[in-house]
């Protein structure tokens, strides 16, 4: 990209996606009602394309076509082209992705869409090469085929985009269903079938990690006592991490691998992928006490904290697959590399641990891994001590592009990552990692009413809160309560809570919308269910309001919780393996929970209730303590607390279950053994 043009629109837009097509000989527009308005002054079709500041393909569509003079020259003189970043605008990309889908079976980034200018689509497709090559249509002969129709057969157009808004706006009137663990069984099922035994994940390539199918799969075998599920877990755990999707040398995971060994990712890092990766092998750690387990967490967040942290406390959004033009070069590495950074006895010791040959397995290089390192488990020493120098030489070397922007959403799920690491470990840095980052929610992401901006970038806050923001805040922010049993950060949820309930609840229907009441209205106001890369705002909205009723034991926190589980239910049916965040929700309705008060004498005992718990796997447990400096906030969240009496130098404790509760009882001990009896047997 260069930068000897003159701009266009986009030059005036935070978004770093944006921005990186601001010089683009395109004439770019912003996604506005300006350039809508220019489409039917001029009588042009809308020339819609998506796509995100990291993504590998984008790149390559822009430097082939955007910056390319003639079909910049096409799209000027027949389309009006609009540009967006979908991480800023998930409404839009949902709407519009949804079409694609209908259309051609699939979707992905970059994301390219054919409108009239009243945002009716009529044909899809994601990348498009300049030219048709490999059977793949060409950009050019697409722009010149919807011009020719257009101009001749407009009406068949037209009927063709409200044929696909009539199909994909069609409503399920499938009711009264309900989740059952039958659809747990299901999703195992579908999960064994597809099961890579030798090099775990799922299918063949590309292989996704989709932390959250993990995190299900780790309740299923704690609730049912299935040594299966916790393998299948536990193998595609240990193999994405040996696999060169993880950075050895800087740690982190990177977005997904394109082959089934998990050697050769596509190397853009994602926010969210390392949060819910993180959420799964702390799970994993907890369940199974596996050294491992903490130690990738660990690295994870080690990397989060040096490469992905704002001053401010916030989290940036994602780091380049390219560097200098060239996917990969910032992390392959080869033998005469490391000699130079580490003379002759190191570089071998240090390639032969990592399998960085002559002959490469990338290109001519070595992606670091640990596939054929049968000691991966044991911490080495020496590894341990030369990899600092690799690390700095790598940041010598080459620079990767960083999306810097905050996305309330991402920022949250990274929140309750490092909350829930705080939970396991007690370590302090992770607390503060999390506070600082709910901090930064409330403060700079979050307007004076009470809503909840979109992203913070540059000093700026901007957009409408979605529903994956108010969704995952609420998590983030019970996670934090959970952590550290700071009412405040209860109570603040409720608030979110309440106004995710107001903005987004389809009272009528059942389940959330995507975007807000007030909010843009597009062609479609959708309801989304499915789990794909992160939860939907839906099933994250479902968990986080069954915690609050099992916390608050408030009746209205409680009926949402299965208005809404009710409305996911036909989707989740159809399809249980993609809804593994639903039914994540769900398990927490249909197998028996523990709801527990405690009435704290000191801020010790509080403490010594954190470590007696950390390192228990309790996926249904809830924890509610009332100390005499927090009674009031208590006592505002959960009225029904007023009743369980604070005694002076006594803690006690209280266990709920299936609507009963137990006569009072003290000593932590007593209370670590009444919570720590699985529901089925030890595994």
């Amino acid at each position: 990209m260069t930068n000897d043009s003159n701009p266009n629109k986009l030059i005036h837009e935070k978004s770093p996606y944006l921005l990186q097509h601001a010089y683009n000989p395109v004439n770019w527009f912003p996604w506005s009602e300006e350039a809508f308005d220019k489409a039917r002054h001029e009588d042009k079709p809308v020339f819609l394309s998506i796509g995100y500041s990291t993504c590998h393909w984008c790149h390559v569509m822009e430097r082939e076509s955007f910056e390319d003079d003639e079909v910049a020259a096409y799209l000027n003189a027949h389309f009006v082209a609009i540009k967006v970043d979908k991480e800023e605008r998930p409404d839009i990309d949902a709407v519009y992705m949804s079409v694609c889908q209908a259309l051609t079976g699939g979707g992905g980034w970059p994301l390219t869409v054919f409108l009239t200018a009243d945002k009716k689509a009529f044909y899809a497709g994601t990348y498009f090469p300049k030219n048709a090559r490999y059977g793949m249509n060409g950009l050019l002969e697409v722009l010149a085929s919807v011009i020719k129709l257009w101009e001749t057969g407009r009406e068949k157009l037209v009927h063709q985009g409200n044929e696909i808004l009539k199909r994909i706006g069609s409503s399920d009137s499938r009711r009264n269903e309900m989740i059952t663990k039958t659809d747990f069984y299901m999703a195992m099922e579908t999960f064994s079938q597809s099961f890579d035994v030798r090099n775990g994940g799922f299918g063949h390539a590309p292989k996704f990690p989709t932390p959250h199918n993990i995190m299900f799969l780790l309740r299923h075998a704690y609730f049912e006592d299935l040594p299966e599920a916790l393998n299948i877990a536990e193998t595609t755990l240990r193999q994405m991490y040996r696999g060169g999707m993880f950075d050895h040398i800087g740690g982190g995971f990177s977005r997904y691998s394109t082959d089934e060994k998990w050697l050769v990712p596509h190397f853009e890092k994602m926010l969210y992928d390392n949060a819910l990766l993180t959420l799964a092998y702390l799970e994993a750690y907890q369940l199974t006490g596996t050294e491992l387990y903490k130690a990738v967490a660990e690295k994870t967040l080690r990397y989060i904290q040096r490469e992905m942290t704002d001053s401010e406390g916030g989290f940036y959004s994602a780091q380049d697959a390219d560097s200098e033009g060239e996917e990969g070069k910032y992390y392959a590495l080869t033998p005469e590399a490391v000699k130079a950074v580490l003379g002759n006895d190191d570089r071998d010791f240090f390639c032969g641990y990592f399998g960085i040959t002559e002959a490469g397995n990338f290109e001519g290089s070595s992606i670091p891994n640990l596939l054929d390192n049968d000691a991966y488990e044991t911490p080495d020493a020496r590894i341990e001590a030369l990899l600092p120098e690799i690390y700095a030489y790598r940041l010598s070397r080459t620079q990767l592009f960083r999306d810097d922007k905050i996305l309330t959403s991402w920022n949250a799920l990274m929140t309750a990552a490092y909350a829930k690491a705080y939970q396991v470990l007690g370590t302090e840095a992770y607390l503060t990692a999390a506070e600082r980052a709910a901090e930064f929610i409330q403060k700079k992401l979050t307007r004076p009413d009470g809503r909840l901006y979109v992203r913070y970038r540059n000093g700026d806050a901007a957009g409408t809160g979605y529903l994956e923001d108010y969704a995952y805040t609420v998590y983030a922010l019970v996670s934090l309560y959970e952590a550290t049993f700071n009412s405040a950060y209860l109570k603040t949820a409720l608030n979110y809570a309440e106004t995710m309930c107001e903005l987004f609840e389809d009272r009528q229907n059942g389940g959330f919308y995507l975007y807000a009441e007030d909010a843009e209205a597009l062609m479609l106001r959708p309801k989304e269910t499915y789990d794909g890369a992160v939860p939907s705002g839906n099933s994250v909205a479902a968990y986080a309001l069954s915690k609050i009723a099992k916390l608050t034991a408030e009746s209205k926190w409680e009926e949402r919780a299965e208005r809404l589980l009710a409305f996911m239910a036909p989707s989740i049916k159809d399809y249980p393996a993609g809804h593994c965040f639903g039914l994540i929700a769900a398990q927490l309705e249909l197998y028996p929970s523990k709801e527990v008060i405690c009435t704290a004498a000191s801020d010790k005992d509080i403490e010594a209730i954190k470590n007696a718990l950390s390192h228990i796997y309790l996926p249904n447990t809830t924890l509610l303590i009332k100390t005499k400096e927090t009674e009031g906030s208590v006592h505002a969240i959960a009225p029904f607390t007023r009743a369980y009496l604070i005694m002076d130098k006594k803690t006690n404790f209280y266990i709920c279950e299936n609507k009963a509760c137990s006569v009072p009882f003290t000593g932590i001990d007593e209370l670590v053994g009444r919570l720590d009896n699985r529901m089925g047997a030890k595994i």
